[in-house]
């Protein structure tokens, strides 16, 4: 696991924007980004431990959001050949060894492609393939339609990395109006500096970066409401 450290004066400058201590769970929509075997199994060869850590935390995230009612997504990264999606001819420079091995492998129906086998999907979650960092650019997929379509007003994100696809997807989130919260321990990356780096940036600007059990006490309260709202006589 990451040792993580988020500075305190962060959360003091970061609340006046990002401060979501309640939410409505029935328009929340649970990000899993990248939890792909490629980046996560221990047989690729990107697969990374940190990535493997954060699995029982997002677990227990998906879980708690499917029981009360909230939205489920995994989100997968893909390589296209078509347009829009396929990415620039300038990004496939041999030098790239990430890419070449992602155009390679990171395509539905290869194991790589596969979400982790170890999450706790279920297939009344929905799955989206995305083609940039962030999920939210028209070039990557129709995440934002759907969201809207199914009234989200918060984002929760989890998943692999940290600093990059995870990063990019919350601040473009924040951009579009969701309220975000990042869970900083089901969040992963290949080091501590640039974890930490990420968690700072999005505190002071973009999310409120959050633990997974303080996050879970949030997703609770809202269960409870939600209970007492169905227990009032008609």
């Amino acid at each position: 696991m990451h040792r993580t450290h988020i500075p305190d004066w962060t959360f003091e400058r970061g609340k006046a924007l990002n401060n979501f201590a309640t939410f409505d769970l029935s328009k929340t929509a649970l990000l899993v980004i990248d939890m792909q075997n490629l980046f996560v199994h221990e047989d690729q060869p990107m697969g990374n431990p940190h990535a493997r850590d954060i699995v029982p935390n997002i677990n227990r995230i998906v879980r708690s959001v499917r029981d009360g009612g909230g939205h489920v997504i995994w989100i997968r990264h893909t390589f296209s050949d078509k347009a829009p999606f396929a990415i620039p001819n300038w990004q496939m420079s041999p030098e790239n060894g990430w890419v070449a091995l992602g155009r390679e492998v990171l395509r539905p129906g290869q194991f790589a492609h596969d979400v982790y086998g170890k999450l706790d999907c279920n297939p009344a979650d929905m799955t989206i393939d995305k083609h940039r960092a962030s999920a939210f650019e028209l070039n990557s997929s129709d995440l934002g339609v759907r969201l809207k379509d199914a009234g989200i007003e918060t984002i929760i994100v989890t998943g692999t990395y940290t600093n990059a696809c995870c990063e990019s997807t919350a601040r473009s989130a924040s951009m579009l109006d969701y309220k975000v919260l990042f869970a900083a321990d089901a969040t992963a990356t290949a080091t501590d500096e640039e974890h930490n780096a990420a968690l700072l940036n999005l505190r002071l600007c973009f999310a409120d970066v959050i633990f997974t059990d303080e996050l879970l006490r949030r997703i609770d309260a809202s269960h409870a409401v939600v209970r007492s709202r169905s227990a009032l006589p008609a």
